[in-house]
Parts: C-alpha cells; structure tokens; sequence
C-alpha cells in the first residue's frame, strides 16, 4: 500500500518518522520547502520524550508522482481546500485519504474528496514542531505506545482498508479502530476546546490551566457545553484512552469540585504542552479556533444550546489573532471571572 503523509509537521513529523523507522514505507509531503529540504538532507529527529533521528523521503506538493493508496492528513483544517487539490490528482480510484486533525473535518473533507473516500481518526499525544527537519514528542512514550491513535470509517464499519490503515499507524503506536467515530470525534473537540482553547486565549501551557482555580473552573464549563452540545447532536462521547469523558458532564456549578481529579489524572502528563493553536499565535499564523470552540459554538446554535465559554474563548482567541498577539495570562483570564 503506497502511502502518505501531508503535512509534516507536529504530528506528521513524528508519525512518518516514527512508520520509517519501525520498517514501514512513507512519503512526508510539506508544503515548506526548508521543512523538506531539512527532512531529506538531515533526516527527521525526533527530540522530548523520544531521541532518534531517521532517514526520511519528503516532498513538497510540486513533487508528487505517480499514485497514493492511502494518504493521512495532518494539515491544519484551515488549509483543507488546498491540501486536498493537491492529494486527489495523486490519489488512487479506490485509495483514501485518513483525516488526523482536530475538530470534525471529515463532512467537509468527504466534500472535497468524494462519498467513501475518507475515514477519520483522533490523535492521542502531543508534538511541537521546533524547526525544518525537527520535532519534540511532548507526550511520554508510554502514552504513544497505548494511545497513539483512535480510527473509524464514518459508516462505523471494519473495512480492510481501515484495517490496514491501522497496520501502518501501529508502526508509531497504539491504535484502536471504534465504530463510533463521531463519538471519537466529539470526545477529542473536549480535549481540544478545552485546554487547548485555554491555552491558546490564555498564552500558556496546559500545565498552568490545569494548575489555576480560575481556569480550571472554565475548562470545567467548556467540557459540560461540549458534551450538552454533543447530546443535542445526537452522538454520545467515545471512551479515548480509556477514559469515560461523558463523566465531565456537569449537573450543576456545585459538581464542578467532583471533576479536578479527573483533570489532574488525565491531563497531568501533558502539563508541558502547549496548544497548538497557541505555537500559531507565536508565529502570527491563524488558527483552528472556529473549527474547535467554534464549532461547539455553532452546533450550539444550531441545537440551541448555550455555549458561553466557548464563544469567549473564540472572541478572545480572534482577538489576539486580529492583533498578532499573545495574551498575559492574568489579563486575560479577566475575560472569564463575569461567566463564573
């Protein structure tokens, strides 16, 4: 099965190297050309909770031959169109594309792409990517290795072709195939619109969010709209390295003390990572925001669920984007005390 990557940066770095390594064949596609240049004349090293460096084939889009059985999209959701103009010349009658992003991409991918050529998946660890041809493993291995990935077809079938997927992610690290997707997909808009949102409208690591009494009270509130919003939609929440986050649900502010164990336990081993919604506003990109508080925002509205804490977190994320900012951590959590 001919394989891909696009997009190798954070994940994709890590995931093409990682496949390279343990004795799989996989093409890093970037649209950085210092990214690919870096790839194929240093290899790709891997630094944090991990230390190798590996022999890599990378291309930009420009390079592309031939055909693709099977592509994962590790791009940001912001440059969907795009990346996928430059897959489908490159992709085989019956190849598919897997999408590893954030948010629910994969509706608007299956768009672009056509009925049954997408399957979609959720990520289990962190990654920074620190510079051309180098990237930091921001999760411990152990988590890797149980967690890396959770896949599904969108009909929830066990198709050969998402068995092989699964062959291949296997060779960077656990990866289980759920009949749930959009269960799986909803469960990782938690993680995300969370401490990622957190992060990001608070220019800190997750660390500080989960260590705050303030912020975490207000992850407490993104997590119990995400699920309300979840519900109203129709999906239950998917079990995601074995943890039940439909437990996250609030009865009211009083249950919110019953819910920091849980925080502390599951998002304890990340406390260094920073979101990377927030490496964007570092480097005056712009983010994924509308696609993770957003999109809790949205089907909020649509549902008509009410969904304050995640609108401020995409007012104040679109604030500091429009400026080319990052905020103080202090300042701007005085966004939030009015909500609680």
């Amino acid at each position: 099965m001919r394989t891909a990557v696009m997009g190798a940066g954070s994940i994709g770095m890590f995931l093409g190297a990682s496949i390279t390594k343990n004795g799989g064949q996989i093409d890093l596609i970037d649209t950085f050309k210092g990214n690919i240049d870096a790839l194929n004349e240093n290899g790709a090293k891997i630094t944090g909770y991990a230390d190798f460096t590996v022999p890599v084939k990378a291309l930009t889009p420009d390079q592309m031959e031939g055909k693709y059985d099977l592509v994962f999209l590790c791009t940001k959701q912001v440059v969907n169109e795009q990346v996928v103009g430059y897959v489908l010349p490159h992709l085989a009658d019956d190849g598919f594309i897997v999408t590893l992003q954030n948010g629910v991409p994969e509706p608007a991918i299956e768009a672009l792409a056509g009925k049954g050529r997408v399957a979609g998946g959720a990520v289990g660890f962190g990654a920074t990517w620190l510079g051309p041809g180098v990237d930091q493993l921001t999760s411990p291995m152990t988590t890797v290795e149980k967690y890396a990935f959770d896949i599904g077809e969108m009909d929830g079938s066990t198709t050969p072709r998402i068995l092989e997927a699964q062959k291949l992610l296997q060779l960077c690290g656990g990866t289980t195939i759920l009949p749930n997707l959009m269960g799986v997909r909803w469960a990782k808009v938690l993680m995300n619109c969370t401490f990622s949102g957190m992060s990001a409208a608070l220019g800190c690591t997750f660390g500080e969010v989960l260590d705050g009494p303030i912020s975490i009270d207000c992850v407490a509130h993104l997590a119990d709209e995400a699920i309300k919003v979840a519900h109203a939609d129709g999906v239950r929440l998917a079990n995601l390295q074995g943890v039940d986050f439909e437990t996250l649900e609030l009865a009211s502010k009083a249950d919110i003390p019953n819910k920091y164990e849980f925080y502390h336990k599951v998002w304890g081993p990340h406390k260094a990572l920073k979101a990377s919604m927030l490496q964007d506003l570092e480097k005056k990109r712009k983010t994924e925001i509308s696609y993770i508080n957003g999109y809790v925002s949205a089907r909020g509205k649509a549902n008509g669920i009410p969904t304050p804490f995640n609108d401020m977190v995409c007012k104040v994320v679109g604030e500091e984007e429009a400026q080319g900012i990052v905020n103080n951590y202090d300042e701007a959590l005085k966004n939030f005390l009015p909500l609680l």
